[in-house]
């Protein structure tokens, strides 16, 4: 697959995910995210970059994994409406050439609506929320959980691309700098960070 002028291919590294005692939200998905780059360092190339990233949604310093079933999907949700909460996303970057890592993290305030009992029941019933942290899609346009986001999109849906230019281009090895516009295009989703996130800002 290709993503601006680079070619890639996707692996899945088996790495331990449970969070130390006391271990900030921010400093577990980057950790994660550096271990499994190591973990994938050995199923790439002498010459490539490896990237990984890791994902939690947090309230606090609580975090919110994929729900086991229906009745902790509800009870998720339940705690997340109505007021925000946090997106954290780790990234880790290994240049295997230079032996040199590099990490980021990707920090996204999520106001929730506050939906009511009855539209929880109904997207749980959907069977959308089970395999999400957090038991929500903020793209799903029938629940639309999320109000007036002013953070990265994309790494709430998924993957925060300009932390990752960002890195690449502190490895001199950015892609093609539009990337972010059809980032945004293919997410229908104007940005209000982008720019200062590519120009090493702290937001998300």
């Amino acid at each position: 697959m290709a993503l601006g002028n680079w070619s890639w291919s996707s692996r899945v590294p088996q790495v331990d995910e449970t969070r130390r005692t006391g271990e900030p939200p921010s400093d577990y998905v980057v950790r994660l995210a550096e271990a499994k780059t190591r973990a994938a360092a050995g199923l790439a190339g002498a010459q490539q970059y490896v990237v990984a990233a890791d994902t939690a949604v947090a309230d606090g310093d609580d975090l919110f994994g994929k729900p086991a079933n229906a009745a902790e999907a509800v009870h998720m949700l339940r705690m997340l409406r109505g007021h925000s909460h946090q997106v954290y996303t780790g990234i880790a970057v290994l240049d295997l050439a230079e032996t040199r890592l590099l990490t980021d993290v990707c920090i996204t305030e999520v106001p929730m609506r506050s939906y009511d009992d009855p539209e929880i029941d109904d997207y749980v019933k959907s069977g959308d929320p089970f395999d999400k942290a957090g038991a929500y899609a903020i793209q799903h346009t029938g629940f639309h959980p999320v109000e007036n986001l002013h953070g990265c999109y994309a790494s709430v849906m998924g993957f925060p691309l300009c932390h990752l230019l960002r890195l690449l281009d502190r490895m001199h090895a950015a892609p093609q700098p539009e990337l972010p516009t059809q980032c945004q295009a293919h997410l229908q989703y104007a940005c209000p960070v982008s720019s200062a996130i590519l120009r090493g800002e702290q937001v998300g």
